[in-house]
């Protein structure tokens, strides 16, 4: 049975299930899916509980050991058990269809899961758990979701905040929730409930943006320069590597070429996605770039990329940045009167 994070609370009101798996890559949500089991857990007597962390060397039989012995203390028990890894291996594999098989009694099992590739989601040991309980898939926030979830938050508590100011604080956090969520305590603790001025904001949030250089790729796919640009500044006045950051666009730029040289010859783009790499959740990304630019441009772009690297290791003159962001804009193309934020000092 698969539930959306968002439907969590109104699910774990109408009663718990023995078996719970959270697993995703946004670190503030999956903690708090994770927290709310067993907060519900807590409240409905589930006091007993007990950790077990899938390391090296992880003893998998000892779970299945404690799954059948009976609380020290005979009160109901939840079982944490946590996958840093996301891959149990082949032996994991095989006791976690063995534990969804004969659930131990009095006991709430909450698994703790990184994201998943498709592998993993198709794997028998998955199936198996979601197939003897609740999977929480946590879905990260898009940059083009963030206001709206920044406004959630705030009204959460008692704030409100007009577009503008939503705009800005999703210009500052980029897409770091943890930080958002920072800052929208802070807000709530300075301001009382009510509406917050645009002005009040910008005075009180701090710039607490950390620019993913891997983040690069969404918005050079998407087009979306003003944000390629806030990106690439940050990065450069974070002492970013331009090596690390070339690398990043390349890596695009190979991959657009090659389906869009397969596309040319004739064969589905489906097809051609997967055989590059591209995950499900970004194809549409890529279909948007490769509407966007010609084969020709991506070719010209990788001689482009070319000359940078000469550049970075000294083989010849000019400026490395400038050149990584005509680099970028030639697959984000300009748009009209975009504005270049100052470098900060």
């Amino acid at each position: 049975m698969r539930v959306k994070a968002e439907q969590l609370a109104q699910h774990l009101a109408r009663g718990l299930q023995p078996l719970y798996t959270v697993y995703g890559d946004e670190p503030l949500l999956a903690l708090e899916a994770a927290d709310m089991i067993r907060a519900s857990a807590r409240s409905a007597g589930y006091t007993e509980r007990e950790i077990h962390t899938v390391e090296a060397r992880f003893g998998w039989n000892d779970l299945l050991s404690a799954g059948d012995n009976l609380s020290l203390f005979g009160s109901l028990r939840l079982s944490d058990i946590r996958i840093p890894s996301g891959k149990p291996g082949l032996e994991g594999g095989k006791t976690l269809q063995a534990y969804c098989a004969r659930l131990p009694a009095d006991t709430i099992t909450l698994i703790t899961l990184p994201k998943l590739d498709r592998q993993s989601t198709n794997a028998k040991w998955f199936g198996a758990l979601e197939a003897a309980g609740v999977v929480v898939a946590v879905n990260p926030v898009t940059i083009d979701q963030l206001p709206r979830w920044i406004g959630t938050r705030l009204a959460a508590q008692n704030l409100q905040a007009d577009q503008q100011t939503l705009r800005f604080l999703t210009e500052r956090v980029e897409g770091n929730l943890l930080a958002a969520e920072q800052e929208i305590r802070k807000l709530a603790l300075l301001f009382p409930p009510g509406n917050i001025t645009f002005a009040d904001v910008r005075e009180a949030v701090l710039d607490v943006a950390r620019y993913d250089v891997f983040k690069l790729s969404d918005a050079l796919l998407a087009g979306d320069v003003p944000r390629l640009i806030r990106m690439l500044d940050g990065l450069r006045n974070e002492g970013e590597s331009p090596v690390l950051i070339l690398w990043t666009l390349t890596r695009e730029l190979r991959i657009l070429t090659r389906i869009k040289a397969g596309q040319a010859s004739g064969q589905p783009a489906a097809k051609l996605m997967r055989d590059a790499g591209v995950w499900e959740s970004r194809q549409a990304l890529v279909d948007r770039a490769l509407t966007r630019v010609s084969l020709a441009a991506l070719t010209q772009a990788l001689h482009d990329a070319a000359a940078i690297d000469r550049t970075i290791k000294g083989l010849q003159s000019g400026d490395v940045w400038d050149a990584l962001g005509e680099l970028a804009l030639k697959i984000a193309p300009p748009i009209q009167s975009v504005h270049r934020p100052a470098t900060r000092q």
